[in-house]
């Protein structure tokens, strides 16, 4: 008994109350849900249009979205239910073309934009199209999931403020500055660094952004991108599917000096749940695999099959570590202490990772991850700005400052030729080459 007692008041120095201890893990999972009716509880990220092209061809009748395990999706409409969704951004991803950045097809933008709409519209008694911050509260009162578009990559837009404008009119509500490849105006986290951050191109973008009332996304970008958009917008920024480099190391995650610019920013960080991005053990073993395979692939560069042997055989021997949902409440708590319980949200990344962590294995586990934290002293209002409340106030801000911008700037119209200083013909083998834009 007497070490009960010692664990239990470890437990309450930690935070925890005796009554957080006390409770079952079925009580704390009520909890949860009774929060979640409460406050919507909103993704930053999902990949489920995507699953739409790959799966069918973009032919929504094809693919009933109340079940699809069959399909080894992380996202159906039973499961969002189950883990209590009340607003979701759903992503709208095209590969870039060609390495070096070369802009996107605006087209397939507008399919994958156009897929998300017809989703939304085959399901009306389940899902609603949110525009505003406002529109997300109504529609979760109404017992629907608030359903919202991001766009994943700055090439989705084709380096032109006007497709930027349309796509924004059509329904796209954040922009994820870039994807894993660099851009014309714009680094990425995975790639070489050509304009050390934000080319003078790049910072018309986010000012726009900010005019629109468009939520700028600095998922996926290096971290001098981070602090020349901080330098440079009037509202506050996301990371719609992010996590902390200080936990993790890999170029994804965000710095802690950039998180303790975020608090200043007002912006808000939504913990991702990529295995890679939460567990360095994970992370590691991941370069290594990568670095084993181009060795055999050197070896055995006239024999695939003894390439593919030799690798199977070096993963039986060297089997992978496993991130968990513990890992995801580790980066939370980092969060938490360098930026504050108002700066960190949720953007899990559903159908766009191959794996999951142990125990949020997909969209119904939710109310598992806010267990995990109740018992690690988050208290109910705590919980609740983790899961709405914080990217409400961001939707919110952005667009009171988008509504006093449009009263005193009209549309910005500066091409890249003209902001970077590159002429229209060079602008055009520029984009196809990669070519580097200037800084300022």
């Amino acid at each position: 008994m007497r070490g009960r007692n010692i664990f239990v008041m470890g437990l309450i120095a930690l935070g925890l109350s005796q009554a957080t201890f006390a409770q079952s893990d079925e009580a704390l999972h009520d909890r949860a849900m009774k929060i979640l009716k409460e406050v919507p509880l909103i993704d930053g990220h999902n990949d489920t249009p995507g699953k739409y092209l790959r799966h069918v061809n973009n032919h929504v009748d094809e693919l009933d979205l109340y079940d699809t395990t069959d399909l080894n999706m992380h996202t159906d409409i039973q499961r969002l239910r189950q883990g209590g969704v009340g607003g979701q951004f759903w992503s709208v991803y095209i590969p870039i073309r060609v390495p070096g950045g070369e802009a996107g097809d605006v087209r397939k933008v507008i399919r994958q934009i156009d897929v998300t709409l017809r989703m939304i519209d085959k399901y009306p008694d389940v899902f609603e199209l949110a525009l505003t911050a406002d529109d997300v509260v109504c529609i979760h009162g109404e017992g629907k999931i608030a359903s919202m578009i991001g766009m994943e990559g700055g090439h989705s837009m084709d380096n032109s403020l006007a497709s930027l404008r349309a796509l924004y009119a059509l329904g796209a509500r954040y922009m994820t500055l870039t994807h894993s490849t660099g851009l014309d105006w714009a680094d990425s986290g995975t790639d070489d660094h050509r304009h050390d951050g934000l080319t003078k191109f790049g910072e018309e973008v986010v000012k726009e952004m900010n005019r629109m009332g468009m939520l700028v996304d600095v998922s996926h970008v290096s971290p001098q991108t981070m602090h020349d958009t901080l330098n440079v917008t009037r509202a506050p920024v996301i990371y719609s599917h992010s996590s902390a480099k200080a936990v993790c190391g890999h170029n994804r995650n965000a710095p802690d000096d950039v998180l303790v610019r975020l608090k200043e920013n007002g912006g808000v960080i939504m913990i991702t749940f990529v295995p890679s991005f939460l567990n360095e053990d994970v992370r590691l073993h991941g370069i290594k695999a990568s670095e084993v395979r181009l060795q055999l692939s050197e070896e055995h560069s006239d024999d695939v099959d003894a390439m593919r042997e030799a690798l199977a055989k070096w993963r039986e021997e060297n089997p992978a570590p496993q991130a968990t949902l513990s890992d995801v409440a580790d980066h939370i708590d980092h969060v938490r202490k360098v930026a504050g319980i108002d700066h960190v949200g949720i953007g899990g990344d559903f159908d766009g990772i191959g794996s999951t962590p142990v125990g949020l294995e997909d969209v119904s586990k939710y109310p598992d991850l806010l267990v995990e934290l109740m018992k690690r002293g988050y208290s109910d209002e705590d919980l609740k700005k983790i899961v709405g409340l914080n990217i409400l106030r961001v939707m919110r801000a952005t667009e009171k400052v988008a509504a006093e911008l449009q009263q005193r700037e009209s549309p910005r119209d500066m091409t890249i030729e003209e902001a970077d200083g590159v002429s229209e013909e060079e602008g055009e083998g520029g984009r196809r080459r990669g070519v580097r834009g200037l800084r300022r």
